[in-house]
């Protein structure tokens, strides 16, 4: 499993996965998957998928898919590799279908991968398709090659379970929060990944819900934070809501410090203080 920044990119590596893809699919190990597979057996089914997902993180985004009912949708947006995507598949009942929207493009593909990697992407794409093979789930996914501003035609219905792990800057992050969790179902859940991690991701969230009526806080595994659409209204509620979500903020900055560190070259620093290597926070 890989969870650092510190991906391999290199073109003989990247041709030897795809080898070993192509072995794994002619090799029937996937199968498709017909019923929902445990939680130990989706973190399994992801054990070589890249990505930046914890075990924890997992299980959230299982325990929300596991939670939903035939005739519900889940939609994720941004899926890189597929990581999350075999999850939130592998989770969901057979009847609820999962729409991955990713446009493997180049752009915001990863911690300090802004733009510029249209050609990292392609190798995205087809990787991503491949995973989901292997992980016996292609059938149970829709995947829609588009931005996500641009997809919002192309999904139709309510959301029940709404994942957002794409563009990380502010205006993109706030128009996902914003325009996409209007379509979360009452009751649904909102799953916002690196918030109180990336700035543009934690202002997003800051402008659109800190001071919201609709969406309750949960909770958070790291940097994924849970939301759900079930706040009543009261200024009660809210201003209790509103606390809640600023006491993640000292996290926030540790984070933020982490990333200085790490950018300056000073990670030694870190691993002087907590006696592990530091890794971007996430």
């Amino acid at each position: 499993m890989c969870t650092s920044i510190e991906r391999d990119r290199d073109d003989g590596r990247v041709d030897d996965i795809n080898n070993d893809i192509n072995n794994d699919i002619n090799n029937d190990r996937g199968g498709t998957v017909t019923a929902m597979r445990t939680y130990d057996e989706a973190l399994a089914a992801v054990a070589d998928v890249d990505g930046w997902m914890s075990p924890d993180q997992a299980k959230r985004l299982y325990d929300a898919a596991a939670g939903t009912h035939a005739g519900d949708l889940i939609v994720e947006i941004g899926s890189f590799r597929g990581r999350s995507t075999i999850v939130l598949a592998s989770a969901a009942p057979a009847e609820v279908p999962v729409v991955a929207i990713d446009p493997h493009a180049g752009n915001d593909r990863g911690p300090q991968e802004l733009e510029g990697y249209a050609a990292e992407a392609a190798t995205d794409h087809d990787i991503f398709n491949a995973n989901l093979a292997i992980a016996g789930v292609t059938d149970r996914v829709r995947h829609i090659r588009s931005f996500s501003d641009a997809a919002h035609d192309a999904v139709e219905g309510h959301i029940a379970v709404l994942y957002i792990d794409g563009a990380h800057r502010f205006a993109p992050a706030r128009t996902d929060i914003r325009d996409w969790g209007r379509r979360v179902a009452p009751g649904g859940t909102l799953l916002i990944h690196d918030s109180f991690s990336s700035v543009g991701v934690t202002l997003a969230i800051l402008r659109e819900l800190l001071w919201g009526t609709r969406y309750r806080y949960v909770g958070r595994a790291r940097s994924l934070t849970e939301f759900r659409a079930d706040l009543d209204g009261t200024r009660s509620s809210a201003l209790l809501n509103a606390g809640r979500l600023l006491l993640q903020l000292p996290w926030f900055v540790k984070n933020l410090l982490v990333k200085v560190l790490i950018t300056v070259k000073l990670g030694g620093v870190l691993k002087a203080i907590t006696g592990r290597d530091p890794e971007w926070p996430y």
